[in-house]
């Protein structure tokens, strides 16, 4: 959205940092007795790090594809984001994977805390055939899996929506806003098991993937701020901001419903857009890099964007459950914080372990690879060093056949 993001195909610094806050806000505010997550975006707000995510994935696989097409060409960049659609799903098996085993090594364990996918795990039990069907077909989709199918998604519909964002970013966004305003009615079409609703609707959330998507490809923050208006806007974004603080802290102070965040309402998305405005200012006027630059370990963690949120849903799960069973469900400062230092502290440790970790396998890779085509090197000269059959005796015919006549066959 801001000025800097807009001069560059690189990765961008801002846009690494804050996709790595937004995992560190992910992790701990799926830990109940989390003490960051007191202060954390859906604790004043009426919408949280779920649309800065899903935001921040629609600005950089523009800027991905940008630089692909730019140094090869848009029909290679798109056939690179249909492969990663099969990536995504991919990690959503084995997220879903990870979900149920942690589940089952917490009860055998005698640990039971509320966000345990224990139905799942029963139904995996019980019928594991038809339960696997399920996942594989995103029937069934367990807790903090649930959002890496509507990426999958979004990956898909990446060639068509890049062309659009770039020469009729209007008829995108129209068409957009009409799919989300559709999506509640919609969302029944979508597979589910057993009256299982998606936990994010991906027709729904589409719009803030495009949003992001069409702020990377047209200059819409410089123009706006360009114009001798402009500042209105920052000023109504402030106090779109601060109405939703209000109503969020003195007066609708329970948890809101879950249809709430499944569909985006567009209260949610308003007050994102508005929150998105201020800190695009905070972006222009170089705050976030000087922040970004003084805490390089969060530009890590945005760097290694899918394998942190991945690890992410094991460390929040497990602190979690840990977590409750040690205070019964109760907040514990000490204990909190020393939950939210923990893992915090993990998803860095897997941040510095990523790229280390994918080159050994690689390098293993590489070695087997050669080591096959050695060994069928070996084979093959061994075939063609085999020496020819002695001459034949008197009565055979000394006239070579067809097949002797050929080498190598």
């Amino acid at each position: 959205m801001a000025t800097l993001m807009q001069q560059s195909q690189h990765r961008f610094i801002e846009l690494d940092f804050f996709r790595g806050l937004v995992l560190v806000i992910i992790v701990v505010d799926h830990i109940g007795g989390s003490i960051l997550s007191r202060f954390t975006l859906h604790a004043w707000a009426l919408c949280d790090a779920a649309e800065v995510f899903v935001f921040l994935g629609g600005f950089a696989t523009a800027t991905a594809y940008a630089a692909l097409a730019e140094r090869r060409t848009d029909a290679i960049a798109r056939n690179r984001f249909l492969k990663r659609s099969l990536e995504i799903y991919r990690a959503f098996l084995v997220t879903a994977g990870l979900m149920l085993l942690v589940s089952a090594v917490m009860l055998a364990f005698s640990v039971d805390a509320p966000n345990l996918p224990t139905n799942d795990l029963d139904e995996l039990i019980d019928a594991p055939l038809a339960s696997l069907g399920d996942i594989l077909l995103l029937r069934r989709q367990p807790y903090l899996a649930s959002v890496l199918p509507m990426y999958t998604f979004f990956a898909l519909m990446v060639p068509v929506a890049l062309p659009l964002a770039r020469s009729k970013p209007w008829l995108l966004l129209a068409g957009s806003v009409a799919l989300w305003a559709a999506a509640p009615h919609l969302a029944g079409w979508l597979p589910g098991a057993e009256d299982t609703p998606w936990d994010f609707n991906p027709l729904a959330w589409q719009l803030m993937f495009v949003l992001g998507v069409i702020a990377r490809c047209q200059p819409v923050y410089p123009r706006i701020t360009a114009h001798r208006m402009g500042w209105l806007v920052t000023l109504l974004a402030a106090g779109v901001v601060a109405a939703a603080a209000y109503y969020r802290l003195a007066i609708e102070t329970a948890p809101l419903d879950a249809s709430f965040k499944q569909n985006l309402m567009w209260l949610r998305a308003v007050n994102f857009l508005a929150i998105a405005w201020l800190v695009a200012n905070v972006v222009r006027v170089g705050w976030a890099g000087k922040i970004a630059q003084k805490l390089p370990w969060i530009s890590l963690i945005g760097r290694k964007g899918l394998v942190c949120f991945v690890a992410g849903t094991v460390i929040s799960l497990v602190v979690d459950s840990l977590l409750y069973q040690a205070t019964d469900g109760l907040l514990d400062v000490p204990l909190g914080l020393l939950a939210d230092a923990i893992a915090v502290g993990s998803l860095l440790v897997v941040a510095h372990a990523a790229e280390p970790v994918s080159r050994f396998f690689a390098s293993c890779v590489s070695r087997q690879r050669n080591r096959t085509r050695s060994v069928a090197g070996i084979g093959h000269t061994t075939r063609m060093a085999r020496p020819a059959p002695a001459t034949s005796a008197p009565s055979r015919s000394t006239a070579p056949s067809a097949r002797s006549s050929t080498p190598g066959l």
